[in-house]
């Protein structure tokens, strides 16, 4: 999720949230505004005027990336030539809903389970609708566990192993744990680290070596939390700072270093163990505010939701070291 910037960020959201709905017939400036480094191509350029804002990315097995599209309450999956096909369209929100820091309903956070189960989060102000939903393939999606709706449930992260999803909150700077098969949430971590500080706070989240991964937008960082033997979360270590706008991140492998996308300055950084970062990828290979990213082997999928450069939203594919 983009930070607003502006010096009085809430007196100007309404405007940039609804430059972001704005429809664009014109699409994309050029289809190649971009020279990228020859170990970046694009997938697909998508479709501005049809609402086509990827915010959130889980792959499938097939090659095929599942993205959720924030503004249009879409969740599609874009093929590896580029097509995209719409799986789901949400329910439209009750009259008078109002998203917390955001106004027009979201929809954010994916992750897709082994039997091609998806999960993701939808958030809109009101208590029918926002939560964790779960569309099972051939099916219809459903809302499996209700989250406040004073709230903005953002990045999810499926725990495979024991069966949870977690769920960062950016309005209440709280991490929530639920059952794959839905249920009450447990606030399971609500820590000062992941408060927001004007906009947005807990942001992307990742289940890693045996902790939950945090980012904060508003503050730069990214937080790592232990899953203690008792499943309960141990003290908060911030392991990264000065990374302002970041938005989510991936893993390059079994090691803690990570990329991770700045969404407003169109970035995105390798972020090392130690916390040092350098920038890899900018405008110049094709990103337009990018929101989330994935790795599988040697190959980064990143998501550009043009949010602020109103463009050409797209997917890119990135060669990268799984050994990093």
């Amino acid at each position: 999720m983009p930070r607003f910037l502006t010096g009085t960020r809430t007196g100007l959201l309404a405007s940039v949230v609804a430059a972001a709905l704005a429809t664009t017939a014109a699409g994309p400036t050029t289809a190649a505004t971009a020279a990228p480094k020859p170990d970046v191509r694009f997938v697909a350029h998508l479709d501005i005027a049809d609402g086509q804002r990827p915010e959130n990315i889980t792959l499938e097995p097939g090659g095929s990336a599942v993205v959720t599209f924030a503004y249009s309450r879409q969740v599609a999956r874009i093929h590896p030539d580029g097509r995209v096909h719409v799986l789901a369209t949400l329910p439209q929100p009750p009259a008078g809903a109002d998203t917390p820091a955001l106004s027009s309903p979201f929809l954010g956070g994916i992750v897709r389970a082994h039997d091609g189960t998806l999960y993701f989060l939808y958030a809109t102000g009101s208590s029918d609708l926002t939560g964790l939903w779960r569309l099972r393939p051939g099916g219809a999606p459903q809302r499996i566990a209700a989250l406040p709706a004073d709230g903005l449930p953002n990045g999810l992260a499926l725990d495979r192993h024991e069966g949870r999803l977690y769920v960062a909150d950016s309005v209440l700077g709280t991490v929530w744990r639920v059952p794959v098969t839905g249920g009450t949430p447990t606030r399971w971590a609500a820590a000062p680290e992941l408060a927001a500080a004007g906009f947005l706070g807990a942001n992307g989240i990742k289940i890693h070596n045996g902790a939950v991964w945090v980012s904060n937008l508003d503050k730069g960082t990214v937080l790592r939390i232990p899953v203690t033997r008792y499943g309960t979360a141990g003290p908060v270590e911030t392991r990264a700072t000065g990374l302002i706008d970041i938005d989510d991140f991936a893993f390059t492998g079994r090691g803690d270093t990570l990329l991770a996308a700045i969404n407003a300055d169109n970035e995105v950084a390798l972020v090392r163990p130690g916390g040092s970062h350098t920038v890899v990828l900018t405008g110049a290979d094709g990103l337009e505010n990018p929101t989330s990213l994935a790795v599988r082997g040697n190959t980064a999928y990143i998501a550009s939701g043009a949010y602020f450069t109103n463009n050409d939203p797209n997917l890119l594919a990135a060669r990268i070291n799984p050994a990093q």
